[in-house]
């Protein structure tokens, strides 16, 4: 008589209550009734997700209000310091004559907020900012820190076009826009170049 078990059914009854992001992320070599790395239905976090509803087996995204108060600390923590050294530096400068005073500024504050965030999100998938207001940065593949490549790729994408004279900013701005119009994920441009998303980090 043959010992073999049959492998689990895909309507057998699974445990919905863990956050598969902070609790639960997906191994290598790991699965739910598979022998490969996803769930039953092939996806990475090791659950059960209805195809019909791309969110099951998510945290709650983000609020975009939460986002834009985490962004608007990031960008004083990073702009006063920025702004007073160069001050300091240049013997004061207007920051919207265009000149090529008020250019080297930006371009120093494109380039600190780029580390910034590149070395916050690497480390922490957090930023001062989204740290104050309880959310924070995953790989929509597994739900782990953008660690490495993807970190510094979204840092870029959000922080390096506003160096581009006129055309940076209107992308700059377009991308920041994008989350209030995008679904399921309401991913701004940064997030799709880097494949994340924002979500929150409430227990």
């Amino acid at each position: 008589m043959s010992t073999d078990q049959p492998p689990p059914g895909a309507d057998e009854p699974r445990d919905r209550g863990s956050d598969p992001f902070a609790k639960h992320p997906p191994t290598e070599g790991t699965s739910e009734g598979t022998g490969g790395t996803g769930g039953t239905n092939g996806t990475p976090y090791g659950e059960h997700r209805d195809e019909g509803d791309p969110l099951a087996g998510m945290p709650p995204l983000a609020h975009l209000g939460r986002r834009l108060i985490a962004r608007i600390i990031d960008a004083l923590l990073i702009g006063i310091p920025v702004g007073l050294i160069m001050a300091a530096i240049l013997g004061g400068y207007d920051p919207v004559d265009g000149s090529a005073r008020s250019s080297s500024v930006t371009v120093v504050y494109a380039l600190v907020y780029f580390v910034y965030e590149g070395l916050m999100l690497t480390r922490y998938g957090q930023t001062v900012g989204k740290k104050a207001m309880k959310i924070r940065v995953a790989m929509l593949e597994n739900g782990q820190p953008p660690v490495g490549q993807p970190g510094w790729v979204r840092a870029g994408v959000y922080a390096l076009p506003e160096i581009v004279p006129c055309c940076g900013f209107i992308f700059w701005l377009i991308n920041v826009l994008w989350c209030t119009w995008d679904r399921p994920y309401r991913q701004c441009l940064h997030d799709k170049a880097a494949k994340t998303v924002v979500v929150s980090a409430a227990p």
